[in-house]
């Protein structure tokens, strides 16, 4: 099938804008989904009766079940599910709020989860459609300043891991998107909180500051054709970087961690104990 429809979260700037547009262009049909629903409407000025703009708070349980009726209602099916909405915490492990990191898994996490659930019983009905998750490189290594950010994406991709297991016999696909530095609106004052510091890591910060000042960053309106190309594919990927300063990294740190797990392998595997049988209770 040509001609698919969408439904996104996060779709009023940034990548999720980028992409909805994307789609629309192809012809494809999008329930484009903004916490404010003036950041999205102008797309019907453009793509007309083939977007539906949508104002969803992914915190909301609720107002996601009626986002994703609504847009089945309008379009009969579901086949791109794309959650994107999500922002960025910055502090070290010690400045960051309990209150700040709760809303911020609400959000990156538990807002995937609640659309996600809303959208799989169409889904299976369907037996088709393709889950897609706007991950991070962050998602599989972490960095200073940035702990309870990449701690939300590894979350978010294990959570995708598992589920993509769980849907493929009814013919569900999923991807996780994982896009290195891009210039986008993801570090606006709308995209990103900030934790109080401490004097103790001021130095840290500051080195932060000067390395994303001079880091080099993508063009996010060079991605869509890769990801377009990903969605449409018969056999898309589990993981996808989008971009070309995720494999160095990740090789880079899964290759230590393999090493380091090497050096320790003698004392885990006394840990091991002789083999036993026995019943696993879950």
């Amino acid at each position: 099938m040509s001609e698919k429809v969408w439904f996104v979260t996060g779709a009023s700037r940034g990548f999720g804008r980028i992409w909805a547009e994307a789609a629309l262009e192809q012809g494809d049909r999008v329930a484009a989904t903004s916490r404010k629903l003036a950041d999205v409407a102008s797309l019907t000025e453009r793509f007309g009766d083939r977007v539906l703009p949508l104002a969803v708070d992914v915190t909301d349980t609720q107002q996601v079940k009626d986002a994703v009726a609504a847009a089945h209602r309008r379009f009969g099916r579901l086949d791109v599910v794309l959650n994107n909405a999500g922002y960025s915490l910055v502090g070290t492990v010690e400045e960051v709020h309990e209150d700040d990191v709760r809303a911020l898994f609400d959000t990156n996490v538990l807002g995937t989860l609640r659309v996600i659930q809303a959208a799989l019983p169409i889904l299976r009905e369907q037996r088709s459609g393709h889950i897609v998750g706007v991950s991070s490189v962050l998602g599989l290594i972490g960095t200073p300043l940035l702990g309870l950010y990449s701690s939300s994406k590894w979350a978010f991709e294990s959570l995708h891991e598992a589920l993509a297991q769980e849907v493929a016999s009814f013919g569900i696909k999923v991807t996780i998107l994982e896009p290195g530095a891009y210039a986008t609106e993801f570090g606006s004052a709308a995209s990103i909180k900030v934790a109080d510091g401490l004097e103790e890591y001021a130095g840290m910060r500051e080195a932060f500051v000067r390395r994303l000042s001079t880091m080099d960053q993508g063009d996010p309106h060079a991605t869509p054709d890769a990801v377009l190309a990903v969605i449409d594919a018969d056999d898309p990927p589990l993981r996808f970087f989008v971009g070309n300063t995720g494999l160095p990294r990740v090789r880079d740190a899964y290759r230590a961690r393999l090493d380091l797990w090497q050096e320790w392998a003698e004392l885990s595997d006394s840990a091991q104990g002789p083999p036993t049988k026995g019943v696993i209770s879950l």
